[in-house]
């Protein structure tokens, strides 16, 4: 079964929060490693920034669909 949205929302940024804050303790070259898709720190970073604006993009295509139905 799937969380809730609300869940999801203070989920997924703790967990991105929890993998920068490992990679930070762990890794030498932390600001510089970041930029490697090999690197949990980028994904730590990227993700946060990706759910937003697929959520937001997702409301604005449903919002475009209802305009256009009810026009």
């Amino acid at each position: 079964m799937l969380p809730s949205l609300p869940t999801l929302t203070v989920l997924v940024p703790l967990l991105s929060l929890a993998g920068l804050i490992y990679s930070a303790s762990v890794d030498e070259t932390f600001p510089q490693g970041c930029t490697s898709t090999n690197s949990l720190c980028f994904y730590s970073l990227l993700l946060p920034v990706t759910i937003p604006v697929y959520v937001f993009f997702h409301l604005w295509t449903w919002m475009g669909i209802k305009l256009f139905r009810h026009n």
